[in-house]
């Protein structure tokens, strides 16, 4: 658990932990810099409950602290949890009796109840019910280059993945959660997700995710651009890619595949005003006129989340199968 500055939502989220029905646990606590009583609260648990270790540093970040904490580690599972959330009684006892029955399952989520404000926070809360009906590897990884599929602090994974601690989550430009999910999937890690409600994630306006620019829209599609564009190469995709969404956010988006080597051949849209059209020499078509593409592969970019079930809907009904022909990339 990385804290800083955590003073007002530290006490829930140790007690839910000190209350966990799974009572051989520790936890592992690393004060990034707090500069406010946090360090003092973590401390006092720490004298009454032997299980909660402390590492104290200077502030170096979310990255550097979870790969500290890692190393520190002795178990052979490892659960991540945030400073402000509530971690359920039952959560560590289902997910280490459910990877211990599940041997080929290496990263394990559960399902996640958004405690933000559902009218202000309209897209946080429809991202938490969308990630909440990815539980499936299958569905977690037909679905990765959307969103991040897993809430981070939901996470349980094996010690045996890490090798170098240093190394497992890594620092840049973008999401460390996200690349790591991408990353261990390209490895072929496979992930699951319990149905259960196990974990209360808290969305307050100093979270880090609102206000890091590693967090933001444009960082996200880099990220998965990267990931997209080496599993369209990998798989053996030799086909032209043709862009679902012509609109220009789409088309920026999209843009970013150029950067790792993927072409685009053409875009598809549902707009009459660019139907027929081109832009940058490249041709616009309708959905209707999808068979008549020769060997096309579909990346739809269009993130609406109606449309995109309407699009994935309209695909397999032609006769198109999801991964090998195409995917959804918003």
């Amino acid at each position: 658990m990385p804290v800083r500055n955590s003073a007002t939502t530290i006490d829930r989220a140790v007690q839910s932990i000190q209350t966990q029905i799974l009572e051989n646990w520790e936890l592992i606590i690393i004060d990034d810099g707090s500069e406010d009583e946090t360090f003092n609260i973590i401390q006092s648990y720490s004298r009454t409950d032997k299980r909660i270790r402390i590492i104290r540093q200077k502030s170096l970040g979310i990255v550097k602290a979870l790969n500290i904490g890692i190393a520190h580690a002795s178990g052979t599972l490892i659960a991540r949890m945030d400073s402000d959330d509530v971690s359920h009684s039952e959560r560590l006892a289902s997910q280490f009796s459910f990877l211990n029955e599940n041997k080929e399952i290496d990263v394990l989520g559960t399902r996640v109840r958004f405690m933000g404000d559902a009218t202000h926070q309209k897209g946080y809360d429809s991202y938490v019910e969308w990630t909440n009906t990815l539980l499936s590897w299958e569905s977690i990884r037909k679905n990765r280059f959307i969103e991040s599929p897993f809430a981070h602090p939901s996470v349980m994974f094996r010690r045996s993945l890490i090798g170098d601690p240093s190394l497992f989550y890594r620092s840049g430009h973008f999401p460390e959660d996200y690349d790591l999910w991408l990353r261990l999937i390209d490895k072929g890690v496979q992930m699951a997700k319990l149905p259960e409600f196990l974990l209360d994630w808290y969305d307050p306006p100093e979270r880090l995710s609102r206000q890091d620019l590693r967090y933001s829209p444009q960082a996200f599609y880099e990220t998965k651009a990267k990931y997209l564009a080496k599993w369209l190469n990998l798989s053996g995709i030799n086909r032209p890619i043709w862009i679902w969404g012509a609109g220009r956010i789409t088309r920026k988006r999209s843009s970013l595949l150029l950067s790792h080597g993927i072409q685009i051949s053409g875009y598809i849209d549902i707009d009459p005003r660019k139907i027929g059209g081109q832009i940058k020499g490249l041709q616009v078509i309708r959905p209707e006129d999808i068979p008549h593409i020769k060997n096309a592969y579909i990346v739809s970019y269009v993130g609406n989340r109606g449309a995109r079930e309407d699009i994935r809907t309209f695909l397999t009904e032609l006769g198109l199968t999801e991964e090998k022909d195409f995917i959804l990339a918003a």
